[in-house]
């Protein structure tokens, strides 16, 4: 067996046994110790701590009712338009005259009361037997309340329950100057909505379309917090709010908050 020359040379110089080891330095164990606070700290903030997580949606103001598209019931020529949009208008008012192939004028009447929206036929235009010519939004005074319609993804909509509280900024009014809308969950839909759905409930396909373009989503009705202090009539994070009354057909962006968790309960099963 054969050892290297140096190993034997230490091995006859033990002057160096009585020398103390250094196991750390200085300052290896002040890392230490702020790493052990650090964790510390973290422990104690992930038991008694609280995060606040929020569901990020689109959405629109309308009333509870809804919209729906009224559709001619006959072909033939529009000859006159006997609303405006905007105006509120009783169940069976006349909305437009259509005058038919044998020489008849037909009146095309609202199915429900409500506020005309929308008026997509014209003087001169033809229309068919079932063809959009306006959108009406169900109202039943003029003073009923908005609402806001949000259209959340469906994988998100499980996790938000009546109640929870949600801020809105309204596009009509922006939040830099007027702060945001203030509103609760008050329902969540059961199943996820068809683009067809949506359709149907705000009378606007091209709506149904952009609220459904990522997936079918889950409808969640917010109740807008009412102020007799503000212009709106609304609440807002700032005092006053916009200087004018909300529109409905407005569109949002919400944010909903949802209920107080514990970091820790992340990590328990």
């Amino acid at each position: 067996m054969q050892f290297r020359q140096k190993a034997l040379s230490k091995l006859q110089s033990p002057e160096e046994l009585d020398l103390p080891v250094r196991f750390a330095r200085p300052r290896g164990w002040l890392v230490l110790a702020v790493t052990l606070c650090a964790m510390a700290g973290a422990t104690f903030w992930a038991v008694t701590g609280t995060v606040v997580s929020k569901v990020t949606a689109p959405g629109i103001l309308t009333h509870a009712e809804g919209s729906y598209i009224l559709q001619s019931p006959v072909s033939g020529q529009v000859t006159a338009i006997l609303a405006r949009e905007g105006e509120s208008v009783p169940k069976d008012a006349p909305l437009l005259n259509v005058r038919t192939g044998d020489g008849q004028t037909r009146a095309v009447r609202a199915v429900a009361a409500g506020r005309v929206t929308s008026l997509v036929a014209k003087i001169g235009s033809v229309v068919t037997t079932g063809s959009d010519v306006a959108t009406v939004e169900r109202v039943g005074s003029p003073g009923d309340p908005l609402i806001a319609m949000l259209y959340v993804p469906g994988s998100s909509g499980a996790s938000i329950s009546p109640g929870a509280d949600v801020d809105l900024k309204v596009q009509s009014a922006p939040s830099q100057q007027f702060g945001v809308l203030l509103g609760k969950v008050k329902a969540v839909g059961r199943a996820p909505q068809t683009r067809q759905q949506i359709t149907g409930f705000l009378g606007d396909a091209q709506l149904g379309e952009q609220f459904s373009e990522d997936g079918k989503p889950m409808a969640v009705l917010v109740e807008l917090k009412r102020s007799k202090d503000t212009k709106s009539g609304y609440a807002w994070s700032q005092d006053d709010g916009p200087p004018f009354e909300l529109e409905s057909t407005s569109l949002v962006d919400a944010d909903i908050h949802q209920s107080e968790e514990h970091p820790i309960d992340w990590l328990l099963p």
